[in-house]
């Protein structure tokens, strides 16, 4: 068999090129000077004196709306201190030019201003708190997320394996609560992952996922697959979080022998697909619990082996479960895809994921571990 060709690069997605516009904004400031908070306040204050100038002698060109703009420039660039004396210069313009006869703003214009510098000011104060102020916080959180995206990157595997994957977040917001972690280990030879469904949804769920993510990722491939789930029930304990439990499913495969280990935390069972029977298995586990819940718990493993066609898959919740639906169909309707898609050979993750037709109230998450 000759060697597949080599695939183009693919483009970099749309919010990693923005990071990188937001990277080369900041070195350009810097290198003009205007890279601190206080150069910044000064310019764009001097903008406000420069709108106001504007809309008391040309007024057709210059409305009132731009202090709008430049409040947004503001609440993208300055932190709360900076904010407040941008917000204040606004106000005290806009008193001098109705006050002193230079020009008339309309009730509507009043209401709006008001609505903008309040709605701006609590969007600074938030990120205060946060300890993510201007530019640069956009930057750290792109950034962080992009690189626990990158340790979710199935490591190369043998031939004859294949694993795909499919996570959708709720109502596609930016932040999942729904991940999964992968290494190798053994040379190659054993290949382990982790699929963990974080309590809440979309970006409620996103941040403790960030740091859940960050943490497992540096413990899979690292220990025994048996201390991998009770290392994380420790890790996820010592948190405290006011929402603070995790389902995850756990999987070992050795890849000389198909031979796998699936151990489980309160998460739904694994769908095991049978080439040469047709059958497709749902791998049951005794009740478990989740992780964060119960110091010290023990987490059941069952065993297994894939034979040349079989498929794993690897879910959670959103894609089986919807309000007021019954979950045993949702586990039917994904069993009912396996049969279709996969036992056919006619797609992968993303189409069985879309065979099902799960709703977009929650995450979900798909991972299909197949042996050729």
């Amino acid at each position: 068999m000759s060697p597949p060709s080599p695939q183009p690069a693919p483009h970099p997605p749309p919010r990693r090129r923005v990071t990188s516009v937001l990277q080369r904004l900041r070195a350009v400031l810097h290198r003009w000077g205007m890279g601190s908070q206080r150069a910044l306040t000064i310019l764009l204050v001097g903008l406000t004196v420069l709108a106001s100038a504007g809309i008391v002698f040309a007024r057709p060109w210059v409305p009132p709306s731009t202090f709008i703009l430049i409040e947004l420039l503001g609440a993208f660039l300055l932190r709360m201190r900076g904010m407040l004396v941008l917000c204040a210069a606004i106000v005290v313009q806009v008193l001098i030019i109705t006050h002193g006869g230079l020009g008339a703003f309309t009730p509507g214009t009043f209401v709006l201003q008001g609505i903008a510098i309040a709605a701006l000011l609590a969007f600074a104060a938030h990120r205060e708190r946060l300890g993510l102020q201007g530019a640069p916080g956009d930057l750290m959180i792109v950034d962080l997320r992009d690189r626990l995206a990158a340790q979710a990157v199935v490591p190369p595997l043998p031939e004859g394996w294949q694993v795909q994957t499919a996570v959708r977040s709720a109502h596609h917001e930016a932040f999942s609560g729904d991940f999964f972690v992968t290494a190798t280990r053994s040379q190659g030879g054993v290949l382990e992952i982790a699929l963990v469904d974080v309590s809440g949804k979309g970006q409620g769920a996103g941040v403790r996922s960030l740091q859940l993510s960050g943490a497992l990722a540096g413990l899979i491939g690292q220990m025994s697959s048996a201390d991998f789930l009770p290392a994380a029930n420790a890790y996820l304990l010592a948190q405290d979080w006011e929402e603070g439990f995790a389902t995850a499913i756990h999987l070992t495969v050795c890849l000389v022998t198909g031979e796998f280990t699936v151990a489980c935390a309160g998460h739904l069972p694994p769908v095991h697909l049978h080439a040469g029977s047709g059958v497709v298995e749902l791998l049951r586990f005794e009740p478990n619990p989740a992780l964060g819940i119960v110091p010290d718990a023990a987490f059941p493993s069952l065993s297994g082996r894939m034979e040349p066609g079989d498929a794993l898959l690897l879910y959670t919740d959103g894609l089986v479960e919807s309000p007021g639906g019954d979950l045993d169909l949702g586990i039917d309707r994904l069993r009912g895809a396996a049969q279709d898609i996969l036992a056919t050979r006619r797609g992968g993750a993303e189409d069985v994921l879309a065979h099902v037709g799960a709703g977009e109230s929650d995450d979900r998450a798909l991972v299909l571990v197949r042996k050729d």
